[in-house]
């Protein structure tokens, strides 16, 4: 092989693990979908799509945040952590969602030991 063959050959390999790479890190973190998405119900931010790509709209104050397309779903479970921290709760085998005035929205069970500990590392309660 020639060394213009290999630089050509080094170089598509290195774009193609540089865009692995970039995909890994834009991609969110796994979810223990039954709670997830019984919780997430009940959270203020909700993602819009746009012709120039997804917004994060908080439906209770209506500001509007329009992360880059790679950030976009990272930003919003940064959201939702955050304001899980003020309005989840877990007492025994539920998970309890508080409003706005500390009065309980909703109990959620958990089921099993795999949905606590998604609860405890993705919320982080």
């Amino acid at each position: 092989m020639n060394p213009k063959k290999g630089l050509m050959f080094g170089l598509l390999f290195g774009f193609l693990v540089l865009g692995f790479l970039a995909m890994q890190r834009a991609t969110p973190e796994a979810k223990e979908d039954r709670i997830y998405k019984a919780v997430i119900k009940y959270s203020p931010y909700q993602l819009e799509k746009r012709l120039g790509g997804l917004t994060i709209i908080n439906t209770v104050t209506g500001t509007k945040e329009k992360p880059s397309a790679a950030e976009v779903l990272l930003r919003k479970d940064e959201l939702d952590k955050k304001w899980a921290k003020e309005h989840l709760k877990v007492e025994n085998n539920d998970v309890i969602i508080l409003g706005d005035n500390n009065q309980t929205v909703v109990k959620i069970f958990i089921e099993n030991a795999k949905e606590r500990k998604f609860i405890k590392s993705f919320f982080g309660i």
